[in-house]
């Protein structure tokens, strides 16, 4: 009972936080400067704007135009996008459902994500065990300062030189463009995988992977320095257990609850820093899309990407809260106390 008590309060909060984020964005889309009649028709007179602009309620008043976009079906009305509904709304210039500009972006931006995400971890795992084991060494202080040193660049610095270095001068790697991958299929059967997929993703990866490194080396690296101090780490040690399994079997387990806690959370720094990384390599994900919906003043569009990217940033940190349970059983106790 008092897990499914835990798993209720956990869906209550996400709808809660998805609901906020709902009439956030479409507060905030709307203080956007520029009108989108005027976009979608630049050489079009006041009144076709006006009437393009009551054809896609824009005229109507803010709350009108929210619990529209919602689709409660209380008071909805012609014209609404139907949220509720599983209606994420149309692309005003094209008139093309936005729920199938998303089929097509989101496995490219949830695949980069993926990759940026195992690569950072494969680095900062063992590079956080290695700097915790020789705490205050010269090894320690080489790797810290040169892990803090790509963070402290920013990503499309990075981007920039990785494109121009390994793309344009060495030509080792593609520097723009897309190739389906794995997950393309899962959404859009008109696509199938290729081999040339992970060239074209190298240099975005390496770009998103690279300043994650550090943050999470640094976190892996102060949990387990206090971890190798415990009692049942002496234990080990008197008993004579490898320094290896020490290492990787008692004490890296009960260190990575705050490691996981931020790879969570850090999906939403990872999608946020995809715009751009997509964006310069020329990569059709979710970043691109919100980028030219925000040029064009896209207002439905914009909201239904930044909605489904909320709903994914808040699952996955729901996943991650049970996690816990798996890698520590003292949470699990107490939780079951409660």
């Amino acid at each position: 009972m008092a897990a499914l008590r835990l798993i209720a309060r956990r869906f209550l909060q996400l709808a809660v936080v998805l609901l906020l984020v709902t009439f956030f964005t479409f507060s905030l889309v709307r203080l956007l400067p520029g009108d989108p009649a005027k976009t979608i028709i630049p050489f079009g007179s006041d009144q076709q704007r006006a009437a393009l602009a009551k054809d896609l309620g824009l005229d109507k008043p803010f709350l009108q135009q929210y619990v529209n976009y919602l689709g409660i079906p209380v008071i909805k009305s012609e014209g609404t996008t139907g949220l509720l509904q599983g209606n994420l709304g149309r692309k005003y210039s094209t008139n093309q459902p936005v729920g199938e500009l998303i089929k097509q972006s989101l496995p490219v931006s949830i695949q980069l994500v993926i990759y940026a995400q195992l690569v950072a971890l494969a680095l900062a795992i063992p590079l956080g065990v290695l700097t915790a084991y020789r705490a205050g060494t010269r090894t320690d202080r080489a790797v810290n300062t040169t892990a803090f040193g790509f963070l402290a660049l920013p990503n499309f610095v990075l981007a920039l030189l990785l494109s121009y270095v390994i793309g344009a001068r060495l030509k080792w790697l593609p520097t723009a463009g897309y190739e389906p991958g794995w997950l393309d299929p899962l959404f859009d059967s008109a696509r199938t995988p290729s081999v040339e997929h992970l060239k074209y993703m190298v240099l975005p990866v390496i770009t998103l992977a690279v300043g994650q490194v550090a943050i999470y080396m640094r976190l892996l690296r102060s949990d387990m320095i206090a971890t190798l101090q415990e009692n049942f780490i002496t234990m080990a040690k008197a008993k004579g257990v490898p320094n290896r399994r020490i290492l990787f079997r008692h004490a890296l387990r009960p260190s990575s609850l705050t490691l996981l806690t931020v790879a969570g959370l850090n999906v939403g720094t990872l999608i946020g820093g995809a715009i751009v990384v997509e964006v310069i390599f020329g990569i059709p994900g979710m970043g691109t899309q919100i980028a030219t919906a925000i040029a064009a003043r896209e207002y439905v569009e914009l909201q239904s990407y930044i909605f489904v990217l909320a709903f994914i940033f808040v699952l996955i940190n729901f996943v991650v809260d049970f996690c816990y349970i798996l890698l520590d059983p003292r949470i699990r106790r107490a939780r079951a106390d409660a």
